[in-house]
């Protein structure tokens, strides 16, 4: 048996849960939230305020209490788009620690929205049947609307919408729009964002199912029901007229209906009115509420990484199945792509014993191949340059910032003169970053030069680390001779970096037989 806490610095408050793993199960021992406003404080001064610091300190000291009382003595704690909008994060994140022992990590937009995504896998095995059909899951909260489509059990995109209850709110309340005016405005300002969103990834989709996650109406919508398939699911229409009802209530009659506090009941109504409005233009039929919180998704990443928990779902999947389709959203050739992977990942495998790296740079190596080309899509003279913007521009679920701005190197140097923004990389990045861009770099430009002609003639290819050469045989039947004279400008580099010669042999099989 294994316990884990998880903890969440919040737009809306300060959570933590307990976890326990045992016989490849996680269960949820203890469960624990303080409702507190950082997110406004954040989005308005750019900072969190005294009282709220102080505040934040005397329920992290009490979290650390629970967790002693428990025996806990791993944890993971993370901060969300409230900490993200502070202006000094860094030294919010050390009073933190100073004060309290606990040590916050900010998440990206996309790590945030990845874990909330497995907090819905850790919910219930009824995930991965859902998602074999058109789903759509739908993540509001306080800094933004995050929309991630799903089709045949793929992940097709992921994509924010500037419509965050926070900022919805501001907007409000600067327009000092209230009561039956609200849900007009709110349409007013979500509509142009939904349409154009409709247009760019909702062409040729069926979208049956809406997966719901938020720190709001969840949790109200989870224990009513007015599905067949029981707790939690809400038939399309059934929630449309739940929230007509409501729209012609008082805060108090509202209150008695969704069983929630009044002082809650502005924020639950803006993520109901968001919600209905995402069924309306998915035209989606079912609707799922399943508690999920990003403590759970916290809890059931760490029970993956340590094998403590039966996966039901392979999220590197997902992962790569979004960035295949932002290649093919900038025109990228999937077969030239498939050809690059194949070839840097068979390059990675085999000279493990001197780059020192692990199975997650070699998921970066995996996504930088398939995105190598996607510069051209804007200029083909300043491939490298137009690579670097569009990866950094493009939200890639999963990666941290720092894992996005590490593939948008790789493939910039892929094309570019790695040597010429060395020190300006040298001095953007530490050294242990520094070193695993250029490793990759290294790889992914052998690769590129092993299929320089773009026709993919390797039919195999085997690499082997012998003393200090990496040998590198291909079976084809055609000339390479391009590829051979063309190659030594690529390997140049990977030769300075891990002191490894490499050598390539052809085998014509037509000839043995």
């Amino acid at each position: 048996m294994k316990l884990f806490a998880a903890i969440e610095a919040g737009s809306f408050g300060l959570s933590m849960k307990i976890f326990e793993y045992q016989d490849g199960r996680m269960r949820e021992i203890e469960s624990l939230r303080h409702s507190m406003d950082m997110g406004t404080d954040a989005h308005a001064l750019g900072r969190i305020k005294d009282e709220h610091m102080d505040e934040i300190f005397r329920v992290l000291r009490e979290f650390q209490s629970v967790m002693k009382s428990y025996k806990v003595t791993e944890y993971t704690a993370y901060g969300t788009s409230a900490l993200r909008e502070v202006s000094n994060t860094l030294l919010f994140c050390d009073q933190v620690e100073q004060r309290t022992g606990i040590r916050i990590q900010v998440l990206s937009n996309t790590e945030q929205r990845y874990l909330n995504y497995k907090a819905i896998a850790a919910k219930s095995e009824t995930f991965q049947k859902i998602i074999e059909q058109g789903t759509a899951i739908v993540d509001i909260c306080g800094g933004g609307l995050q929309i991630s489509l799903f089709d045949k059990d793929t992940l097709v995109c992921t994509q924010q919408l500037r419509l965050g209850l926070l900022r919805l709110q501001d907007q409000l309340q600067r327009l000092k729009v209230d009561g039956q005016d609200v849900e007009s405005r709110v349409l007013e300002l979500a509509n142009p964002q939904l349409s154009v969103f409709k247009r760019m990834y909702l062409k040729g989709q069926k979208i049956t199912n809406v997966i719901m996650v938020d720190e709001h109406i969840s949790r109200y919508l989870m224990k009513k029901t007015g599905h067949e398939y029981g707790q939690g699911f809400w038939d399309g229409g059934e929630f449309a007229q739940l929230m007509d009802r409501a729209s012609s209530m008082s805060k108090m009659e509202i209150s008695r209906l969704l069983q929630a506090p009044e002082d809650r009941l502005d924020t639950m109504m803006l993520s109901g009115i968001l919600l209905r409005r995402v069924m309306e233009v998915t035209g989606a039929e079912v609707l799922w509420v399943p508690g999920a919180e990003l403590c759970d998704g916290i809890g059931y990443d760490y029970g993956e990484k340590h094998k403590l928990i039966v996966m039901y779902h392979d999220f590197e999947k997902d992962i790569i199945a979004s960035v295949n389709n932002i290649s093919k959203r900038y025109m990228g050739s999937k077969k030239r792509s498939e050809t690059l992977e194949r070839l840097a990942l068979a390059i990675f495998d085999s000279v493990k014993k001197v780059h020192g790296l692990g199975k997650r740079e070699r998921l970066l190596l995996r996504i930088s191949a398939l995105l190598h080309d996607c510069g051209k899509y804007i200029s083909i003279t300043t491939m490298g340059a137009c690579s670097y913007s569009i990866i950094m521009a493009t939200e890639i679920i999963g990666l941290s910032h720092l894992e996005q701005e590490m593939v948008a190197n790789i493939v910039r140097f892929n094309h570019d003169d790695f040597e010429e923004a060395e020190g300006a990389l040298r001095r953007s990045v530490d050294n242990q970053t520094y070193l695993t861009i250029a490793k990759l770099t290294a790889i992914l430009r052998v690769a590129n030069g092993l299929d320089r002609s773009h026709k993919q003639k390797f039919d195999v290819v085997k690499c082997q680390l012998k003393d200090d050469k990496l040998v590198i045989s291909v079976e084809t039947e055609q000339d390479i001779s391009l590829e051979k004279g063309l190659v030594t400008e690529r390997t140049a580099f990977f030769e300075q970096v891990f002191n490894v010669n490499v050598v390539i042999r052809q085998r014509r099989t037509a000839q043995e037989a």
